[in-house]
């Protein structure tokens, strides 16, 4: 079965079709601007690029620009949309209401949006680009993959605030986790690249990239995260502010006379490693001043660093030690200089690094030394192969 892989943000489509006979990418794109002037759409399939230019209203337009593309005579990978057996949507927030991946109807569809004040920024694209797949492709069946269900199996003790117990019960505040299909993929995989019984293993897995989040894997289950009730919480990300003490907000906001969604487009938009270097949201360009000796690129590094430390020793005491540690996504796959300066002086939790074999970027990896007690690797993350297969196990089973 070819499974259509869909991700809807505020103004983009990405997409993946992968063949579950091999679990190969048969085509990958990206329609971007929706809804704004010079919107594109560009496709690699078969070897051949293909970018088209042209007026995407909505994400129903583009929706049908992307099967344009995957049925295109010269161009396309397939030569009708009846070949594409199911599709698959990734969904940022799912509240407690799901704890899995689930086919869309339209009571699925009613949760999703229930949610959207949980993920403001993402529901309400992901939303979108379901109803626009359901209408360019009514008969098509679909899955829902969320990005808080593998978090769900936190306990209270890790999920709850300390604020009144109301707001739990009346607003449900609580922390929820993102990332959960990448780290669901990358623990997964790192327990079968070692061998060993994934429900056997304590790993800490470190998904870090423009955004990041760090998880705490305990015999299969996932038991605390660095992510909260939004992605806002956590580690310094590329805008994002990370943790930080809740007064700061109304000391600013008094201070500059500026209201609560100021302050938030603040902390989500202009913080982290672009508020504290001044320099980029992209650590590439941060590391590149820093080695040229740039002050501010410097300390944003070692705040980042430090972050990452500080999560990797409160999960190890959280579950009594830990046995892996896996580093994935952009920043976590392709920085090993970040890889080596995070592990340094957690030597005390039996992990120790191999610098040879740590120069490595963006490949499946074991970089810690051979007499480390603790297996340090880079996995690189594949979420869409996790939605695909969740797609094909739901719509086989229906």
């Amino acid at each position: 079965m070819k499974i259509l892989i869909v991700n809807a943000g505020s103004s983009s489509l990405k997409y993946q079709l992968i063949d579950m006979e091999d679990e190969q990418t048969i085509a990958k794109g990206l329609a971007e601007r929706i809804g704004i002037e010079g919107s594109k759409l560009t496709q690699t399939a078969n070897g051949k690029k293909f970018v088209a230019e042209a007026a995407m209203a909505d994400h129903v337009e583009a929706s049908k620009f992307m099967l344009r593309a995957l049925t295109d005579k010269e161009v396309g990978p397939l030569k009708d949309m009846s070949e594409i057996g199911a599709v698959g949507h990734r969904v940022l927030h799912g509240g407690e209401r799901f704890t899995a991946s689930v086919i869309i109807d339209e009571e699925v569809m009613d949760a999703i949006a229930e949610n959207i004040p949980l993920g403001p920024l993402h529901n309400p694209a992901n939303l979108m680009g379901i109803k626009a797949c359901k209408q360019v492709m009514p008969d098509t069946p679909m899955v829902a993959v969320f990005d808080t269900a593998f978090h769900q199996t936190m306990p209270p003790k890790a999920f709850i605030y300390g604020v009144p117990f109301e707001y739990y019960e009346r607003l449900r505040v609580r922390r929820y986790g993102f990332h959960g299909t990448s780290h669901r993929y990358v623990s997964a995989r790192a327990a079968e690249f070692l061998g060993r019984r994934y429900e056997d293993l304590r790993i800490i897995t470190c998904h870090l990239g423009n955004g990041s989040s760090i998880a705490a894997i305990d015999h299969g289950k996932c038991v605390d995260t660095s992510m909260g009730l939004t992605p806002l919480e956590g580690v310094i990300m590329g805008t994002r502010s990370g943790v930080l003490d809740p007064a700061i907000l109304q000391y600013i906001m008094n201070n500059d006379n500026i209201d609560i969604d100021q302050m938030l487009d603040i902390l989500n938009k202009s913080s982290g490693l672009l508020g504290i270097s001044g320099i980029s949201s992209d650590m590439r360009d941060i590391d590149n001043a820093a080695a040229e000796g740039n002050k501010r690129a410097i300390i944003t590094q070692e705040i980042l660093y430090t972050g990452v430390k500080k999560y990797i020793g409160a999960y190890a005491a959280v579950m009594g030690g830990v046995d892996v540690i896996v580093f994935t996504a952009g920043i976590g796959e392709n920085g090993p200089r970040l890889r080596l300066k995070v592990m340094e002086g957690l030597e005390f939790l039996g992990a120790k690094m191999d610098e040879q074999k740590n120069e490595v970027r963006g490949k499946e990896v074991d970089v810690s030394a051979d007499d480390s007690a603790v297996r340090v690797l880079v996995i690189p993350t594949n979420e869409e192969i996790v939605i695909a297969r969740d797609t094909l196990s739901l719509v086989t089973q229906h």
